[in-house]
């Protein structure tokens, strides 16, 4: 791609070397601000790690970050989506019907847009309002899904028809972008089929003394200040008892090991020593572990009444709505994880469900 003038059009675009940059793409009313967009140079044209949210402000701006790069959406080759949520496929469609290029994603998140597309918005909050109430969400939190459900604001919601990927990213293998090395690491926790993906090439600064092997795309799986949410992974139609909270400890024991000479996460900024932040992360989980199983050995508690004795990024009270049923996911996760680890156990009989340490 062509470099020149057209980069002071978005001043935050990053040049990170070795034909990689970063967009950062805002999210409409979110205190992340923004997804870190990567751009990656291929022999056939940029490839786009991730895409954004779906709203005109963040098209613009990933238009005119590109413009930034040397390049045009309608020169990208390539979008390889980490994750689902739309905070990074939200434009995957729209880059692909600008540019033609293919969608890439694991097999087990593109298995949920396609839920998504094919189900009707009312049984999604159907089957919410009644996950919520199993486990312990008061009246006045469930009264504006059942609301929004009789109102039909349901056909609003986001992600109702996100893009269906045409490629699948299969883990462990390099993936097709002429000129790089590329490698899919999967990594789920955050949400079944999230990858992280290896660029096996040496370093720019390598030179310089840069310890480490690469560099590393981890999406919203490593990220340099914040733990991402780990919730339980949702399909109604499914009873299998999953463990979200395992699987994202055993991925974040398999990135260390890659021990990456830098990490591009997808939200905040670049980083280095990702075993360290591996270290960090393994010993916030295990805390919280522990003091959550403190709390059940004084008595049995619902996921709504834990969530509301976790720590969060602040007070209870002032945490809105849907944030309040997303905490709540991340406290079935984490007593999921202490039954599977022998630490607690469900209330025989119990409704709104309750859990008691053992």
């Amino acid at each position: 791609m062509a470099r020149g003038s057209q980069r002071t059009q978005v001043a935050r675009v990053t040049e990170h070397g070795g034909g990689v940059w970063s967009i950062p793409v805002p999210i409409p009313d979110n205190p992340l601000g923004y997804t870190l967009v990567h751009l990656l140079d291929t022999d056939r044209g940029p490839v786009l790690i991730d895409t954004g949210w779906d709203d005109p402000t963040a098209w613009d701006t990933l238009t005119a970050g590109l413009a930034a790069c040397g390049a045009s959406v309608s020169d990208v080759h390539g979008v390889l989506v980490t994750h689902h949520h739309p905070d990074h496929h939200g434009l995957s469609g729209q880059v692909r019907e600008a540019s033609g290029a293919w969608i890439a994603m694991h097999a087990a998140d593109a298995e949920v847009v396609r839920r998504t597309r094919e189900a009707e918005p009312t049984s999604w909050l159907d089957y919410l309002a009644e996950k919520l109430a199993v486990v312990g969400a008061p009246e006045g939190h469930l009264a504006p899904l059942r609301a929004a459900r009789a109102s039909g604001r349901a056909a609003a919601l986001p992600r109702s028809r996100p893009a269906q990927p045409d490629r699948e990213i299969v883990p462990g293998e390099l993936l097709d972008l002429p000129g790089r090395r590329l490698r899919a690491i999967w990594t789920p926790g955050h949400t079944p089929g999230h990858v992280c993906l290896h660029l096996e090439e040496t370093h720019p600064a390598a030179g310089e003394g840069t310890p480490g092997h690469g560099r590393l795309f981890s999406g919203d799986h490593l990220l340099p200040e914040i733990s991402p949410h780990i919730g339980l992974y949702e399909d109604p139609d499914d009873a299998t008892v999953t463990d979200p909270l395992g699987d994202y400890l055993d991925s974040l024991e398999r990135v260390a090991a890659l021990d990456p000479a830098e990490v591009l996460p997808a939200h905040q900024y670049a980083f280095t020593d990702a075993p360290g932040r591996v270290r960090a992360l393994l010993r916030h989980h295990e805390e919280r572990l522990a003091g959550l199983r403190t709390l059940l050995v004084d008595a049995p508690l619902t996921p709504w009444q834990l969530a509301e004795a976790m720590e969060w990024n602040r007070p209870w009270a002032q945490i809105p709505h849907g944030s309040r049923t997303i905490a709540v996911s991340e406290a079935e996760a984490h007593v999921r994880r202490l039954v599977k680890l022998g630490r607690a156990e469900a209330v025989p009989g119990s409704n709104p469900v309750r859990y008691q340490a053992i």
